[in-house]
């Protein structure tokens, strides 16, 4: 297709502004204009981490990391050996924007701001001198000879040598359409990180209760996932419940949200060990109320709320249990069950689970198997993650790749 002269780059979020600037940096010579339909780019950025940024995760090992993406995890994995996490890390760092690593593996700026890191990304696309146009929706994409044609809802029309699309997903089959013309198959977007609903659940009188190791398992599925679990007003949230979200996503749109989890409350799985424990908290304090007094480390409010659900009145002492209610309550500990009903997005940081179709994509490239010159970066394409910086780490790899043109 001969020398790259016009770079197009549509979608002003973390992946385009990340494509517009690795093509700037591999093809100096060429003019690379960059497409945002609304008037905020790196919007998404913006709230992320509740405002903070979630840039990265602090994972070295990349087997492990693509772990963390329900789709795309082994094929993402060339992109992440040319971009990785820590390729990330140096990256903001050379331009001033120091990161820092949360217990969890999260990683932020050290400023904690958001706008630390719109504030960097806009400097690199001014550095290089690409032409941002806001406000601008791609009414059409298509091939023209050597070129992509893109018209604009400001009735421009532009010529490319090459084209990267990196607008995200979208809720909808409909926000695809205008990419028809390049005759993609699209798998139907669902969404793929959001809470449980649990509208016929008492536990919801807990919201706040914060369980730092949990074990949740969906009925009928294989999916079971660990971690904090957060009691909300409306039903469960938190890593343990969002990565069931995400890694559920289709066979949880497929049952219209309503569902059964079972819920591991402690983090010892042996039931004769957690009965031992109980049995000698009996003999220790034997004329204290068991609602009271709560020997397994969880929050009081849902030990209290646990000892209720089996019907245990709030005045009995320990020596008055009886090992059949301890039994009862080792089960309960392993094994509580609750129905779901429905489930609550995140409506500024929806992520989804469908695009183009992964099939249709060189993940080596980012170029497109169907149409020589396009080129797909971030959630356009059927990949997302669980949370905790990898939705983002994908926008950065694939950013930086797609920007190769190679």
């Amino acid at each position: 297709m001969g020398e790259i002269k016009k770079i197009g780059v549509i979608g002003g979020g973390a992946a385009g502004f990340f494509a517009a600037s690795s093509a700037a940096v591999h093809h100096p010579s060429a003019h690379i204009d960059l497409f945002e339909k609304t008037s905020n780019v790196l919007a998404k950025v913006k709230v992320s981490g509740g405002g903070r940024c979630n840039v990265t995760h602090a994972c070295t090992d990349i087997s492990t990391l693509i772990k963390a993406y329900p789709r795309g995890g082994k094929g993402l994995k060339s992109i992440f050996y040319q971009f990785d996490p820590m390729a990330t890390i140096e990256w903001f760092n050379q331009r001033g924007v120091e990161l820092k690593t949360e217990d969890d593996g999260r990683m932020f700026p050290v400023t904690d701001s958001s706008q630390t890191i719109i504030d960097c990304l806009v400097s690199e696309i001014e550095h290089h001198k690409v032409t941002l146009h806001t406000q601008t929706s791609i009414l059409s994409l298509y091939p023209e000879g050597n070129h992509w044609v893109v018209e604009t809802s400001k009735e421009d029309t532009f010529r490319f040598d090459r084209i990267i699309v990196a607008t995200g997903g979208s809720p909808k089959l409909k926000g695809f359409d205008w990419l028809n013309a390049t005759n993609h198959t699209i798998t139907p977007p669902v969404p793929s990180l959001f809470t449980f609903n649990m509208p016929n659940e008492k536990i919801k009188e807990l919201m706040g209760v914060v369980v730092e190791e949990a074990t949740v398992r969906i009925e009928g599925t294989p999916i079971k996932t660990n971690g904090p679990l957060l009691i909300t007003h409306w039903g469960m949230s938190g890593p343990a419940i969002l990565k069931a979200s995400s890694f559920g996503a289709r066979l949880l749109a497929e049952k219209e949200y309503q569902f059964t989890i079972r819920v591991q409350w402690i983090q010892q799985t042996k039931a004769d060990v957690i009965l031992s424990q109980l049995l000698k908290t009996a003999d220790a304090i034997p004329q204290k109320l068991i609602h009271k007094n709560n020997p397994l480390n969880l929050p009081n409010r849902l030990w209290s709320f646990l000892i209720d659900k089996l019907g245990i009145p709030s005045n009995r002492r320990w020596n008055e249990v009886g090992k059949k209610n301890f039994n009862r309550l080792v089960e309960l500990l392993l094994n509580d069950r609750y129905s779901v009903a429905g489930k609550t997005t995140f409506k500024e940081e929806f992520v989804t689970c469908g695009g183009i179709s992964l099939e249709e994509v060189n993940l080596k490239t980012m170029e497109s198997k169907v149409a020589k010159g396009l080129y797909f970066a971030g959630e356009i394409i059927d990949v997302d993650a669980v949370t905790g910086g990898y939705n983002f780490q994908a926008a950065w790899s694939g950013g930086f790749v797609a920007g190769k043109l190679g």
